[in-house]
């Protein structure tokens, strides 16, 4: 089965630019604002395979993302975790619903489902026919370390230290994600092993952080993992799309909002 990957968007969760600036147009850091990969919208991914496709989190830029890479629709939700940088686009789920006709099967851990439940509980509720006027959910629990089947296809889970919070990774054929992300166990390199495309969560360029991967951990990563390609994502402002490619070594890559990935199951 082949793979389609389209990196809806790279950023952190406040993007590239922050609001604000000297004169109100955003704050870019070391990012240079002429060039147009350095414009991140909130982390998210889409993956399509003949079966179907899978929408990975629903940023706030969602509706924007969508559009920008062209996507007609999806057939199922997995969320990673509920932090609002990856949830919050969860109204425009509806034109989803309306798209496909039907309630559309969200996929998370537990504690993810509950927290969206709390705060989106009218997504949660009965889909009432034939209209689709507030986004309609149906959730399944999943947890790490299992293999689903979502969109028709095989989904392996994993679990990923972010630091406060635990989230999902995911690994599909030779595909793998990881985005927030500080800390990997055994398991988790156990589930990426042989893998030959990760997009990888990856802050910022010098000093370690709390929550995020930053460079020196991603390198220590790939010595292990050792990806054919390693795309990079959830950057900072200090994620210069240039010095990143002029200074990553062979096979590591940043990632950027619209970028489309094909890899062989």
């Amino acid at each position: 089965m082949k793979l389609h990957i389209t990196l809806l968007g790279t950023g952190g969760s406040a993007g590239v630019p922050l609001i604000g600036g000297a004169n109100g147009e955003g704050e870019w850091g070391a990012c240079d604002p002429s060039e147009p990969r350095n414009r991140r919208s909130r982390s998210s991914i889409l993956i399509s395979a003949d079966s179907g496709t899978m929408l990975v989190d629903t940023s706030p830029d969602m509706r924007t993302q969508l559009l920008a890479c062209r996507v007609r629709g999806a057939d199922a939700i997995l969320y990673t975790h509920a932090h609002a940088d990856h949830v919050t686009g969860i109204d425009d789920v509806r034109i989803l619903n309306r798209i496909a006709g039907r309630p559309l099967e969200a996929f998370a851990s537990q504690a993810t489902l509950d927290e969206l439940q709390r705060r989106f509980d009218y997504a949660f509720r009965p889909w009432q026919p034939p209209h689709f006027f507030r986004p309609v959910i149906e959730p399944h629990r999943v947890s790490s370390g299992e293999t689903v089947s979502i969109a028709g296809m095989d989904v392996r889970l994993f679990d990923q230290d972010h630091g406060f919070v635990h989230t999902l990774g995911l690994r599909i054929g030779g595909f793998g994600y990881s985005t927030d992300v500080v800390e990997l166990d055994e398991a988790a390199f156990a589930a990426l092993a042989g893998l030959d495309t990760w997009v990888v969560g990856c802050f910022q360029r010098d000093a370690p952080h709390r929550t995020h991967a930053w460079l020196d951990r991603i390198y220590e990563w790939t010595q292990r993992l050792r990806p054919r390609r390693t795309i990079l994502t959830h950057m900072g402002m200090d994620m210069d799309y240039a010095w990143l490619s002029a200074n990553l070594p062979p096979g590591i890559e940043p990632g950027f909002d619209g970028q489309e990935i094909d890899v062989n199951e």
